[in-house]
């Protein structure tokens, strides 16, 4: 009776990562779609916007309450880039599932849902595009390319401080701080926002110079740009 227990929740769980296989497969398919609708107006991907049109079509609640590890929040989208050349957008959705089984305890299975599709963007040029090339992300006004998601040059980490004492702070880098284009006229105040490798300081959190924009790109259309001195 245990071993038959055993295999109708083993089944049962089965039936679970395959629905929710298909479900991220589909929400994946719904958001290719939509990228490929505005590939024309805008030619690069944005990872998170794929994360949420995915999340949309899936739903968060039905998500949370899956085996997918840390529920909606745990399916990410960072590997999916569009070829500015060829105008194709690649896919990728990585997530884990756990199968709390008995005997084996918690058993956490790495996976990934991917799909393919055409931008409108009009003809298609072949051969630009390898089949395993290597995904960067850069930034819009960046000089170089990174080759991890997270690094820490992408990753702003803005912090307040006493306006009276920026001047004698300095970066990760040791440079100093300088006041911001955008914001300082506005007036200091009693607190100016700074980041660990940034060279300015902030009078508005709202600044657009403390927003930064990831996009994923091929390495071969990171053109012009070098390698981060922390993770390339």
């Amino acid at each position: 009776m245990p071993l038959f227990f055993f295999a109708v929740l083993a089944l049962c769980y089965m039936s679970e990562v395959m629905a929710i296989r298909t479900s991220i497969r589909s929400g994946l398919q719904y958001a290719g779609k939509i990228a490929a609708e505005n590939a024309y107006e805008r030619p690069v991907l944005l990872a998170g916007s794929i994360e949420e049109d995915l999340i949309n079509a899936v739903g968060a609640e039905r998500l949370d309450r899956s085996v997918v590890e840390s529920g909606s929040s745990g399916v990410h989208c960072e590997k999916s880039y569009m070829s500015m050349n060829t105008g194709i957008i690649e896919l990728r959705a990585s997530y884990h599932v756990y199968l709390p089984l008995p005997v084996f305890g918690n058993v956490v299975v790495p996976m990934e849902e991917s799909c393919r599709v055409k931008g409108w963007t009009g003809y298609e040029r072949a051969g630009f595009l390898a089949e395993d090339e290597e995904t960067v992300y850069i930034t819009e006004t960046g000089m170089v390319y990174h080759r991890d998601y997270h690094c820490n040059y992408l990753e702003l980490s803005a912090r307040m401080v006493p306006a009276k004492i920026v001047e004698d702070l300095r970066n990760e880098s040791q440079g100093k701080y300088y006041p911001c284009e955008r914001c300082a006229h506005k007036g200091t105040g009693s607190g100016v926002y700074i980041t660990d490798y940034g060279d300015r300081y902030h009078t508005s959190l709202s600044c657009s110079g403390l927003k930064r924009t990831i996009y994923a790109v091929p390495l071969s259309e990171a053109v012009g740009k070098g390698a981060c001195s922390k993770c390339g």
